[in-house]
């Protein structure tokens, strides 16, 4: 789990409560480590008072002994008050020459240990060079804590003649008992204080989020293409009230851009209607140009025909003229250019006299129907096809055999047209943006034709398609429903 993409609300609420966590925790160990402190400073306080009055009943045996007080006799001094005394003190009593070796000791002799028969060297250094005491802690064999003194035992001149060992093992069991019962409550009490915190920080965490979430409703609705309205907040925190302002600022600045917008989109809108009224004229004029001067070229007054081929001129010349005067009369309503208008009409014909005017061999036409009527505008089928045809004339201009093929097909629910080349093709990485306004290959034209024509053709609730190979060719597919 990513903590940084957590929401300001749960991380809130997961830090109050890890808080409280570690609150717990650290006051554990602090009274575990406190309680072990006090035990020890108790228990050594405790054996410095055993060991002055152990020293003192030593004293007393010693000075009304009628040995004399020398290191050898320290065994018959001892040799019955040493048991005396370890019921008294409770403590174990040994006690040893100035070499460290065992002279009697309170204890039988079968529960001593090695370790025991004499002091160690690091405590006989020890004790010379403190001179006095020497005080060491350890574990005994059941695991229980054992306190240990050495100290020298002076004549009546203060001049060491032995070495006293006194040790007991510490009885910890009643603290330890209370230090277990006081984490239990102290446990409880956190328990409580745990659940209590989690509510208080579930109500906190939404409190202090709340004013955030009311800013974020905001700006989520926000956009340039509505009426934005401004936070009012009550009493809030300084850093929630300072960023009401940045965003109402930025609520006037971005009405203010919206209408700088606004008349920016109305006059690019304008250009590039001009821009596509002159792209959509031009078209037609190119073939009507092209008709006039085959005319010219071919006219014979004699030919026993001219009638009929002066009809079809005609026929050509006017259906170019009506696309023209059908985009001089969109020409008011950018919007809804162009404008649909349905009538009967018989598809074949109209893309037989639309490939007419182009006046090249390397078209081929194919149809699988003598006749076939659909409900749309002929003037716009005649652009659809124009604008494909122009296409692929131009993607095969480098082609040594050209080649365009246009197959018109007939189903019960609509119409298909395929229109195919050996062109140059479409790259890869500009099959996206065929369809885009002002995109073209061309070195002329506005790249509105494909436009224009996916437009109209979408309008009558069609489709266009295309699939293309690069140095292969392409094969654009327009489907228009019948009604």
């Amino acid at each position: 789990m990513n903590f940084k993409k957590l929401s300001l609300r749960i991380r809130i609420f997961l830090s109050m409560t890890l808080l409280i966590l570690l609150t717990y925790v650290l006051i554990a160990v602090m009274t575990v480590f406190q309680y072990k402190e006090q035990t020890y400073e108790y228990n050594t306080s405790r054996f410095d008072r055993k060991e002055d009055a152990i020293r003192m009943d030593i004293g007393y045996v010693m000075f009304n002994s009628t040995y004399s007080l020398e290191t050898a006799n320290i065994k018959n001094i001892f040799e019955k008050r040493i048991f005396e005394i370890k019921r008294v003190h409770k403590v174990n009593i040994k006690m040893y020459d100035l070499r460290g070796n065992l002279l009697i000791s309170s204890e039988p002799v079968f529960k001593h240990s090695e370790s025991e028969e004499a002091v160690s060297k690091d405590d006989l250094t020890q004790l010379k060079e403190k001179k006095s005491h020497r005080l060491t802690q350890g574990i005994d064999e059941e695991g229980s804590s054992l306190l240990a003194s050495y100290t020298y035992i002076n004549d009546q001149g203060e001049n060491p003649i032995g070495i006293l060992k006194l040790h007991y093992v510490q009885d910890n069991s009643a603290q330890e008992k209370d230090l277990g019962e006081f984490l239990y409550r102290l446990g409880i009490v956190y328990v409580l204080m745990f659940f209590i915190a989690i509510v208080f920080a579930y109500f906190l965490s939404s409190y202090i989020t709340r004013s955030l979430k009311t800013i974020i409703d905001k700006m989520s609705e926000t956009g340039l293409d509505r009426k934005n309205e401004k936070i009012v907040l009550g009493n809030v925190s300084l850093e929630i009230r300072k960023l009401v302002q940045a965003y109402n600022v930025m609520v006037d600045e971005l009405e203010e851009s919206a209408v700088k917008l606004a008349k920016s989109e109305r006059e690019q809108a304008w250009r590039e209607m001009a821009k596509q009224v002159a792209h959509e004229i031009k078209n037609p004029l190119t073939p009507m140009r092209l008709t006039v001067q085959s005319f010219e070229r071919r006219f014979d007054p004699t030919d026993p025909k001219i009638k009929e081929k002066l009809k079809d001129y005609s026929e050509t010349l006017i259906q170019q003229i009506d696309v023209m005067s059908s985009i001089a009369s969109a020409f008011s309503d950018f919007a809804q250019m162009p404008t649909k208008r349905k009538e009967s009409v018989e598809v074949v014909g109209v893309i037989k006299m639309a490939l007419d005017i182009f006046n090249k061999n390397y078209i081929n036409y194919h149809v699988n129907a003598d006749k076939i009527f659909v409900n749309l505008d002929k003037s716009q089928l005649v652009r659809v096809v124009t604008n494909i045809i122009q296409n692929a004339i131009h993607a095969t201009e480098d082609v040594g055999t050209p080649i365009i093929e246009l197959t018109l097909l007939d189903s019960e629910e609509a119409i298909e047209i395929l229109v195919s080349d050996n062109g140059k093709g479409i790259k890869e990485d500009l099959k996206t943006r065929v369809f885009e306004p002002r995109f073209t290959t061309k070195t002329s034209g506005m790249g509105l034709g494909l436009p224009m024509i996916k437009k109209i053709i979408e309008g009558y609730g069609g489709s266009i398609e295309f699939s293309s190979k690069e140095n292969v060719g392409t094969i654009f597919t327009v489907n228009i429903p019948k009604e």
